[in-house]
């Protein structure tokens, strides 16, 4: 009997719609047997997964997904496996997660100076306690009836050279790779469309310089990856001996396309993968069993 997994998945911790307790019933529900929580900047919703796994029967996979510079394009790295305790990675975070307090505002102003009237008190209420980020501020503008959906919000405002964008601090993809491993974590480059590379040799160049600085990881299996994309990003993976991982990028009711643990790709994302990270992991970091 197939396992099957999702290793990238958002909650209330950062700018997803459920609490993390309620991600993890939903990963149970859709008997998923493990899933990685990897909240925006912050491992602050871990704790609380990792609980309700050990009550619903769902191996947690402590994980954060980090914003990292990357002109003309945008990077994300994935870091699953990482020891949420690590006091160093927690302070590294809160640098990008005043970041994205520093923003909010700016938006909201220039929001407002489009004669939006959208309020931060009411974007706050809207993302449930946990970091406000620009799905939050979409969810406010369709509320408002200002855009029909929250794609629309980013095409129009939120998104780079949208009316309304505030850029916000990145770390350079060097120390963002360090981070992760410094807290024993495996680094893992999600969704490279996003990168906006012209190519497939280019995007392979990108892979090996940031596998020279630490990368050991491909988002191979992706929600939004089209069947070509994700052929190649398994190529690319296997010439250059990184690992594959795959995931939805649930955000519950601010993605209410995405279903967790369901995408075209879901039944080659199974628990064997998780196998080799730990594997990996292992290896890299000399750590018994």
């Amino acid at each position: 009997m197939k396992k099957y997994i999702d290793l990238h998945v958002h909650s209330t911790a950062s700018d997803g719609s459920f609490p993390p307790a309620e991600v993890v019933r939903q990963a149970k529900a859709g008997g998923l047997t493990a899933m990685a929580l990897t909240d925006h900047d912050t491992v602050d919703g871990l704790a609380e997964a990792v609980a309700a796994g050990a009550r619903e029967g769902v191996e947690v996979i402590p994980g954060v997904e980090i914003s990292a510079r990357c002109p003309g394009g945008t990077m994300h790295i994935l870091g699953l496996f990482v020891d949420y305790h690590n006091g160093l990675l927690d302070a590294r975070l809160a640098v990008l997660k005043q970041a994205r307090i520093d923003r909010n505002p700016q938006i909201i102003a220039k929001l407002n100076a489009l004669n939006i009237p959208i309020t931060m008190a009411r974007v706050e209420e809207i993302s449930g306690g946990g970091q406000v980020g620009r799905p939050h501020i979409a969810r406010a503008l369709m509320e408002g009836g200002y855009v029909k959906s929250i794609q629309q919000a980013f095409d129009t405002f939120l998104r780079m050279g949208g009316k309304a964008y505030v850029s916000k601090f990145r770390f350079p993809p060097d120390q963002a790779l360090t981070m992760i491993r410094e807290a024993k974590g495996i680094p893992v480059l999600a969704h490279p469309f996003t990168l906006n590379l012209g190519s497939a040799l280019a995007l392979k160049n990108r892979l090996i310089e940031l596998k020279g600085l630490g990368l050991a990881g491909v988002e191979v299996y992706y929600s939004e990856h089209t069947p070509e994309q994700e052929a190649l990003y398994l190529k690319l993976a296997r010439e250059l001996d990184l690992l594959v991982t795959g995931g939805s990028d649930f955000h519950g009711l601010n993605k209410p396309e995405i279903t967790l643990g369901s995408m075209p790709s879901q039944k080659k994302l199974t628990y064997e993968l998780v196998e080799a990270l730990k594997a990996w992991r292992r290896r890299e970091f000399q750590l018994s069993d």
